[in-house]
């Protein structure tokens, strides 16, 4: 597949006053029996292979093993430079973007929209191209996954997804970092999506069958995932050989399932909306009742904040919810998205089993 790779050529040219040559190279192919990602976008996973997911979760597992189980300092991103654009607030995204880069040598620096007002002030392209010009790659955290393509477009470093309306690909990428460090593989694993069909649920349709996962979705009438987005996943389950079912019942999707997800019912934008949604959602809380038709060594994720009525008390924190170390591996899964995109390091642990 073709990646907005950028990469600026012939300096000679560019002195001689030459115009800058721009072009698209194929990412993800094998370079010395390895993934090579450098100077790619992360926009979606549907645009990556379950080879090159893996490998930045290897790069995840490799960055945590050395950083914080044996205590080395790795400045792989010295004199390096972060744009954050952030339209939406997260603690999570924004504390693991930042301590992370930071600790591995670079220097993030965080925008809000008292700073910078996307396609407000200024235009897309022009922002895209300012930034390109200061710093080494750029984390948005947008209303509209739209703004992200126009800034990958025209920007010549990597754009990553912090969030946007379509897709949250940083988020699930800490998922199955989690799901592989308690289950010891990912393949076989059969996910139970109970709730909204929203960036959550398509970014793991977009990229659970790719690890030979199934999965079993049930959202309210009125709220099912993208039908675009289904038509994809559904060619992707086919290709794999993989089962997706998408259901309004959230029993029929817990059943047999070892990872109960679910996520908020409210996002941020949709506050109008909330009587309107607690109506919808009745039925859609994760409890116990729900846990008991499940696989007998279910787990459960929630990529915060949550709220009660997503998930009670006895599920969230049981010794069977994951949701503190899926917060914790944020902050490795985005390190290694930044260093696999920005620099040309190899892991030096051994690859994990997917």
């Amino acid at each position: 597949m073709l990646f907005n790779l950028r990469i600026l050529l012939n300096s000679a040219a560019l002195r001689n006053g030459h115009s800058l040559v721009v072009r698209n190279f194929r990412c993800g192919q094998p370079l010395q029996n390895k993934v090579q990602l450098k100077g790619c976008d992360l926009l979606t996973l549907k645009d990556f292979t379950g080879e090159e997911i893996k490998y930045m979760l290897w790069l995840s597992a490799d960055l945590k093993f050395r950083i914080k189980q044996k205590g080395e300092y790795l400045p792989l991103l010295q004199g390096k430079s972060l744009g954050m654009i952030f339209e939406k607030r997260s603690t999570r995204t924004r504390l693991s973007t930042e301590t992370g880069f930071a600790l591995l040598g670079g220097h993030p620096c965080f925008l809000t929209t008292q700073d910078i007002h996307l396609g407000v002030n200024e235009s897309l392209t022009d922002t895209a191209r300012v930034l390109s010009s200061m710093t080494d790659a750029v984390l948005a955290r947008v209303y509209k996954q739209s703004d992200l393509d126009i800034l990958a477009k025209e920007a010549s470093i990597p754009i990553i997804n912090g969030l946007s309306d379509l897709y949250h690909p940083i988020q699930i990428l800490a998922d199955y970092l989690t799901l592989q460090e308690h289950y010891g593989s990912l393949k076989g694993l059969t996910l139970s999506w109970i709730g909204d069909g929203n960036n959550i649920l398509h970014s793991i349709m977009m990229s659970a069958a790719k690890f030979g996962m199934h999965l079993q979705a049930a959202t309210p009438k009125g709220y099912e995932p993208d039908p675009s987005v289904t038509k994809l996943a559904e060619q992707y389950a086919k290709e794999n050989g993989t089962k997706l079912s998408l259901t309004n019942d959230p029993l029929e999707a817990a059943r047999g399932g070892n990872v109960l997800i679910t996520d908020t019912w409210i996002s941020m934008g949709q506050e109008e909306e909330k009587k309107k949604r607690l109506q919808a959602f009745q039925g859609y809380q994760v409890t116990m009742k729900t846990a008991k038709v499940a696989a007998s060594d279910w787990t459960f994720l929630h990529c915060l904040p949550r709220k009660p009525e997503e998930v009670d008390d006895e599920v969230f924190y049981s010794p069977r919810s994951l949701v503190f170390p899926e917060a914790e591996n944020r902050k490795w899964t985005i390190m290694a998205v930044m260093v696999s995109l920005l620099t040309d390091y190899s892991p030096q642990l051994q690859k994990p089993k997917f």
